[in-house]
């Protein structure tokens, strides 16, 4: 059967409209407390598409829509909800340049006195926030910004995400924009040796200057007008970790009168600030961007076992977006264009470990270009059922080429038991039941396969190939 979607009904949350008079808010809502909002979305691990791997920041209105129908029409009965469009979105033509380090970067450029080469290149209001590129978003002309593009989402029964980066434009601080609800301007909140390594739009915000608080409400409140669901925040964990300006997006969600997703970017977050992250977020990166090599893939293993006891309803570590499918179209934003470089056997692992490691799934490869044996991977509805519903997510063992992660299913007690040959060739891999306390004989379920494929009593076996993997389900037979 299909991966059922989670409607979440807010019946106890009454939306308040982001132009609502405090007055009027106090006397028909009823307050939910921070917290209360994380948990309010996400229940389970998010699943979605993003434009990144395939698209960089280049992605534009009539390429998204065309995606969003593909998703309606194939992926969204399985639970892949989200569409989400990632960086660089008020720009019109980012990525016109190369540098020494990245063919197309999406770097603005600057005179000496600090003001923008190509102020045209930055679409934004007279508060500093900013808005989507007319050039590549026409629905998004006449101060609209992503609403109709938004509508468009929902009437297809999607779900509608955009892409962040932490801080305030640096177009804007040198302007001295206004903040919206604040006498404060862009310069009086804006730390500007504070920006981020690798993409220089914006500076950092400083959370304890008046008008910070206020800067990053305008900001969700604008989102929450346009009918956002998710957002990325990008440049919040590496390095350092923003705490402060975690905490403000956090706390402008709240406000806003709609529930958002919130996903930390980019990782690998530092495991110090896990209680930090659960309290702040709904998702957070686990590891660096993640692409198609297996030695990327062979590292996750190590980071999802190390963040499996911060698992659970509101909260999840993310191993980052799936790889596979066409990516990096036009040769930006890794390597060539090309499929992925993962083997067929590299697909059931990243898939298995993803599943049982409860980590958001979020395709990243072209959906309209990806061959339907790629597909495939993404539409086995007993594999996703372990990644949407199981519990007690956990890594067993990671010795002499192998691995094995086990997790329970909820409504009966089954047992999943993921196996990986991380060998350089094929053979057995082997899980002892009594490992795990498991007695008596069960019955196995290929997942992959969807078919039974015996009992067993004492011991898990399967012939695996070279960086592949099997995940199967045990059901206690009463004796």
């Amino acid at each position: 059967m299909k991966i059922a979607k989670i409607i979440h009904a807010f019946v106890c949350l009454t939306v308040i409209s982001c132009n609502t008079k405090p007055s009027q808010a106090e006397s028909s809502t009823v307050k939910v407390d921070e917290q209360n909002v994380l948990e309010l979305v996400a229940q389970t691990p998010p699943m979605g598409w993003n434009s990144f791997d395939a698209y960089d920041c280049r992605i534009n209105e009539q390429e998204f829509k065309a995606t969003v129908d593909y998703m309606a029409e194939n992926l969204l009965e399985y639970g892949w909800e989200y569409a989400v469009i990632d960086y660089i979105w008020w720009h019109p033509e980012p990525g016109n340049w190369d540098t020494p380090r990245r063919k197309g970067h999406p770097n603005i450029r600057f005179n000496e006195d600090g003001s923008p080469l190509y102020p045209e290149y930055t679409t934004m209001d007279e508060y500093g926030r900013l808005l989507p590129s007319v050039e590549r978003f026409p629905s998004a002309a006449g101060g609209k910004g992503f609403k109709p593009i938004s509508d468009y989402v929902h009437a297809k029964g999607l779900k509608f995400g955009i892409h962040i980066m932490r801080g305030i434009h640096r177009v804007a601080t040198f302007n001295d924009t206004k903040i919206m609800g604040s006498t404060a301007t862009a310069k009086d909140i804006a730390e500007p040796f504070d920006t981020c390594g690798w993409c220089n739009h914006m500076y950092g915000v400083d959370a304890t200057k008046d008008g910070a608080q206020e800067y990053y409400n305008s900001l969700f409140n604008l989102y929450a007008q346009w009918g956002v669901d998710f957002i990325k925040a990008d440049d919040t964990m590496f390095h350092p970790y923003h705490a402060g300006e975690i905490e403000m997006i956090h706390k402008a969600i709240a406000q806003c009168g709609r529930p958002m997703v919130l996903s930390l970017s980019c990782g690998e977050a530092p495991l110090s600030r896990a209680d930090h992250l659960v309290e702040n977020s709904n998702m957070w990166r686990v590891s660096g961007d993640f692409w198609d090599n297996w030695e990327s893939l062979e590292h996750n293993f190590d980071l999802l076992n190390s963040w499996s006891p911060f698992i659970g309803k509101g909260h999840w570590p993310d191993g980052d977006m799936l790889p596979i499918g066409k990516i990096s179209l036009q040769d930006r934003p890794h390597g060539v264009e090309r499929m992925s470089n993962f083997t067929v056997p590299e697909h059931y692992t990243l898939m298995s470990l993803w599943s049982i490691a409860k980590s958001p799934l979020m395709m990243g490869g072209d959906l309209l270009t990806t061959p339907e044996s790629t597909m495939q991977f993404l539409k086995n509805e007993e594999v996703l059922y372990v990644n949407q519903q199981s519990v007690d997510n956990r890594q067993v063992k990671k010795e002499n080429g192998q691995a094995i992660w086990i997790a329970t299913d909820p409504a009966n007690g089954d047992k999943f038991v993921a196996l990986f040959n991380l060998s350089e060739k094929e053979r057995d891999v082997k899980f002892r039941l009594e490992d795990e306390a498991l007695r008596g004989s069960f019955k196995v379920r290929d997942l992959w396969e969807k078919k039974d494929v015996g009992v067993v009593k004492d011991e898990l076996s399967a012939k695996i190939e070279s960086h592949g993997a099997k995940i199967f389900r045990l059901t206690s037979i009463i004796e």
